[in-house]
């Protein structure tokens, strides 16, 4: 239920598998060495009192809490789409500029609470918290939402569903989680509106980008995955049945695929093109039932790279916005024309291939 992101696990996140790693084997060794963990704690009143200006560093780091780091961990893992999509180094920029800029908004959210309910707040939860929910900001934004199914008939699931409720898990974890939710928010929304330039004066320099890629993208990339390997002894067979209707869902689709666009060829009338007749759905089977057998034309080899429908009006505005989502020209108009105009919808196709 979690936002399609593709099922490549965490190729092509570098950055990701990183902050997933290294910051979770961290909050489990303060776990074994608790006389640490005073060292990572976010005191705001040891900073501005006792001039302790590393705790900006290390509170905001690592997170103390078994909870804050897995709910923390599976909100990183759904948006290293993001990584994918902008790369490596646009990804790290936002988290970087978005984490100095929470830091003054935590002192004066801070402050604000203290001058309207006159209470002084000290700690604050540890951790890479507020650079989190600012990326719900362009999750929001530009990740469209499908609905998936709906509960009792009127309450309705969508593939953004899972995140926000494991975000108001993390939200309700402790006390002042929301002062770090409004400032990560605040800070996303900043950062990337480009308010004032920021985008121009919060970015990673280019000699770290070479540095981290020469030196720790090797340690932390992960190889591509191969649909056609077969799993390893220890999966069950579940997983293995799941695989097989995977790959069969693939080959129905371009079979499906390809004897529409013949059909269109033929009939050569605009309009008639619709998404459901193009990418039906597949995965409305039985769990005991056994996989079905595939269409004979399914063994034909498809074409690489199939036609345009050059039948179907595309809209420049939406092939625009396609566009500044990172997608190629080719791809948005090729989504657009196959869904009938619908953003939504080739968007999701997009981001699903």
């Amino acid at each position: 239920m979690f936002t399609t992101t593709g099922s490549r696990g965490l190729y092509k996140a570098p950055l990701s598998k990183g902050l997933l790693l290294v910051l979770n084997g961290l909050t489990v060794m303060l776990i074994l060495l608790p006389q640490y963990q005073e060292l990572f704690e976010y005191n705001l009143q040891a900073v501005i009192k006792q001039q302790q200006v590393w705790r900006l560093f290390l509170g905001r780091l690592v997170c103390l809490d078994v909870k804050d780091a897995f709910c923390s961990s599976l909100l990183i893992y759904n948006f290293r789409i993001f990584e994918r999509r902008f790369g490596t180094r646009k990804f790290a920029s936002f988290l970087m500029g978005t984490w100095f800029l929470s830091v003054l908004m935590d002192f004066l959210l801070a402050r604000a609470f203290q001058f309207v309910f006159n209470y002084e707040v000290e700690d604050l939860p540890a951790g890479l918290l507020a650079p989190v929910f600012s990326l719900f900001v362009p999750f929001y934004l530009l990740i469209p939402q499908m609905p998936v199914t709906q509960v009792l008939g009127h309450i309705h699931i969508t593939n953004k569903s899972l995140v926000y409720i494991v975000s108001l898990q993390l939200l309700t974890s402790s006390p002042f989680m929301w002062l770090l939710a409004l400032s990560g928010l605040i800070s996303g929304g900043l950062y990337h509106s480009n308010f004032l330039r920021l985008q121009k004066l919060l970015f990673l320099p280019i000699w770290v980008s070479r540095i981290g890629r020469y030196c720790l993208e090797p340690l932390f990339s992960s190889s591509e995955p191969n649909n056609e390997t077969p799993l390893g002894m220890g999966a069950t067979l579940d997983i293995q049945r799941q695989q097989r209707m995977d790959m069969l869902d693939q080959q129905l689709l371009l079979a499906q695929y390809n004897e529409a666009r013949r059909n269109a060829r033929q009939q050569q009338q605009p309009g008639l093109l619709q998404w459901t007749r193009l990418f039906p759905s597949l995965r409305h089977r039985g769990q005991n039932r056994p996989p079905m057998q595939p269409h004979p034309q399914v063994q034909t080899q498809p074409s690489t790279q199939p036609p345009l429908l050059d039948n179907s009006p595309v809209a420049e505005e939406q092939v625009a916005r396609l566009v500044e989502m990172g997608f190629s020209r080719i791809d948005a108009l090729e989504a657009l024309r196959a869904s009938n105009n619908d953003i939504n919808m080739a968007t999701n196709f997009l981001l699903q291939h």
